[in-house]
């Protein structure tokens, strides 16, 4: 039922495997790229977030912008820094971070199965940033970031992968940003068609991460169909660059919060409200939470342990039973008055990967009280997607992120 198909990607020339691919471009910002691609001419950060070759302050939405990320995007393909495959291919793409691994499959995604929704979403999207991303894949005519999907794991499907991954040498094997990045090239036209049976029997796709980049580009693709009436379906337009890993792979980490103050509330009166919807009792020293429905709270130097008291939240629906929406329903909005996280700058959001030292010392200086979750599961996300609902923001926070500029999918 899902559609996840072959296609002849661009991708970097062996002796460029490590210079050209570049973190996604919404990990950082402009300052923090310039620096990024210090000394490497070839960084792909010069293609997703081209603004970089503008002086400082340059509008990053400018169509000139736009047009030196196609630039230098046809820059490195017409010069053979990267090169592209023959026929159309699936990739093996492994990432292995602090003795974890993940292994997905690259290929590419059907716009069809995302408006039928057999590509299942749970976050909305911001209008600016989509449409950053729409201008950025039509005017490059690629998409240059991979989405990251995931599905319920298939056997069949692994066994494939690892048959190949036993029989074949990798094409690329090498580290960035202290993630080893290994790839194998599926070029038996066989095998490639074994798979892409497989997925025709995987009933949902669902996006783990990268809404912003799918909705674009399934915009870009219907926008190509309205100028190519007689469009067969089979065009490369209709299709999207994306990585498939199953579910079995994955995992999230916590995405915390710290907040500036207590909505002008004493300490022993913010500390009275939390105990009538949580049970609240000190840490010895600073901890996660070990578990679902609970929190590791600091404020004043000092850490507090958090349990959810029964009864404050429907353990039948997937969005209230979240620990985020918990937090957010029983403290966040009612005592400390942060109604709307995505626009309240008293609230920032802190990723799991940064540990709690990072809390504290946000805690210490120019926030006030910091709260560490317990990770969102991929279970929660797919009962969400599966209900068609949405969840809170700043729910799930993936590591490692998927690199650009390891796969190129042209759309003509």
């Amino acid at each position: 039922m899902a559609v996840f198909k072959a296609f002849r990607a661009f991708r970097p020339a062996k002796e460029n495997q490590s210079l050209i691919p570049a973190l996604p471009y919404d990990v950082m910002n402009t300052e923090e790229a310039r620096e990024m691609v210090k000394g490497n001419p070839l960084s792909f950060l010069h293609v997703d977030k081209a603004q970089i070759d503008f002086e400082k302050g340059f509008d990053q939405y400018s169509q000139q912008v736009y047009d030196k990320a196609r630039e230098n995007l046809l820059s490195l393909e017409n010069s053979g820094k990267m090169i592209q495959d023959e026929k159309p291919c699936l990739y093996i793409y492994r990432q292995v971070m602090n003795g974890r691994s993940q292994t997905g499959i690259v290929g590419c995604a059907s716009i069809d199965d995302y408006k039928n929704n057999i590509i299942k979403k749970h976050e909305h999207t911001l209008a600016v940033k989509e449409q950053d991303r729409v201008n950025h894949v039509n005017t490059c005519d690629a998409n240059t970031g991979p989405i990251f999907l995931t599905y319920r794991n298939d056997h069949d499907i692994s066994s494939i992968v690892n048959l190949w991954i036993r029989n074949h040498e990798s094409t690329y094997d090498f580290t960035s940003n202290g993630v080893k990045q290994t790839v194998w090239v599926i070029d038996d036209e066989k095998t490639v068609g074994e798979l892409q049976k497989l997925f025709d029997k995987v009933s949902a796709l669902y996006i783990a991460d990268g809404h912003h980049r799918c909705a674009s580009a399934v915009r870009v693709g219907e926008t190509r169909r309205q100028e190519n009436p007689n469009y067969t379906g089979n065009e490369e337009f209709n299709f999207f660059l994306a990585v498939a890993f199953p579910d079995e792979e994955l995992a999230i980490m916590d995405y915390n919060r710290v907040v500036k103050d207590l909505n002008g509330l004493s300490k022993e009166d913010f500390f009275e409200k939390i105990s009538e919807k949580f049970e609240v009792s000190p840490l010895s020293a600073q901890a996660k939470p070990n578990e679902k429905h609970s929190f590791s709270m600091y404020i004043d130097k000092e850490w507090f342990s958090l349990r959810a008291k029964g009864g404050t939240f429907d353990v039948n629906d997937p969005v209230d039973r979240l620990d985020v929406s918990i937090l957010q329903n029983n403290l966040l909005a009612p005592i400390l008055g942060i109604e709307n996280p995505k626009t309240d700058e008293r609230i920032a959001f802190i990723g799991g990967i940064r540990g709690l030292d990072e809390l504290e010392r946000r805690a210490n200086s120019d926030m006030r009280v910091a709260f560490a979750m317990f990770p969102t599961t991929i279970d929660d996300l797919m009962s969400i997607a599966d209900a068609d609902k949405i969840m809170p923001p700043k729910s799930t926070w993936f590591e490692p992120k998927l690199l650009s500029g390891l796969f190129i999918h042209h759309l003509s």
